[in-house]
C-alpha cells in the first residue's frame, strides 16, 4: 500500500509543480470563480463548450498543491466530455473523496483522479481537492458566484 501511496503523491505533487492546461483559455463560454477561504486557494476556470461538449478547460489562479493538482488533472479529464459526463464525474469524485476512511469506494469510472481517496483521511483537505468541482459545477450551470468549499 505504500507504494501505491507513493505514486498517488508523485502525480499529485507532478501535477503540482507543473499544472497542465494553466492559463487563460481564449473563446471561453462559461466562466468561474473558486475561493477557498481556510487556505486561501483561488482558481478561475474557463471552459469551452460546444453542442453540450467540453472542447477546452483552463484554470488560473493559486493553491496549495492538492488543489492546484486537482485542478490539473480535472481538466485532462473532462475534454472530450459532455456537460452532463462531468458533472457526473463530479458527483463520483465528491463521493470518492468523502467516503469515510475504512469504507469501500467506487473508483472504477475516475482513472487517474483515483490519486486523491487519499484526502479522505484529511477532512479539511477534502475542500482544497474539490475546489476546482465546485467551481466547475458553478460555471457550467452559469452561477454567477464564488464558488467555496466552506
Amino acid at each position: 500500500m505504500s507504494d501505491l501511496r507513493e505514486l498517488y503523491q508523485e502525480v499529485i505533487l507532478g501535477h503540482s509543480k507543473s499544472p497542465r492546461n494553466f492559463g487563460k483559455l481564449e473563446g471561453a463560454t462559461h466562466t468561474g470563480v473558486g475561493f477557498n477561504p481556510l487556505c486561501g486557494d483561488k482558481i478561475h476556470l474557463q471552459i469551452r463548450v460546444r453542442d453540450g461538449v467540453i472542447e477546452a478547460l483552463r484554470f488560473e489562479g493559486s493553491g496549495c498543491a492538492i488543489s492546484t493538482a486537482s485542478a490539473s488533472l480535472m481538466t485532462e479529464a473532462l475534454q472530450g466530455k459532455t456537460v452532463a459526463e462531468a458533472e457526473a464525474l463530479f458527483k463520483k469524485f465528491h463521493e470518492m473523496v468523502t467516503t469515510p476512511m475504512g469504507q469501500p469506494i467506487d473508483d472504477a469510472a475516475l482513472n487517474k483522479l483515483t490519486v486523491f481517496s487519499g484526502v479522505r483521511e484529511f477532512p479539511v483537505r477534502v475542500k482544497c481537492a474539490t475546489l476546482a468541482w465546485h467551481t466547475l459545477h458553478n460555471a457550467v450551470s452559469e452561477t454567477s458566484e464564488t464558488a467555496k468549499t466552506e
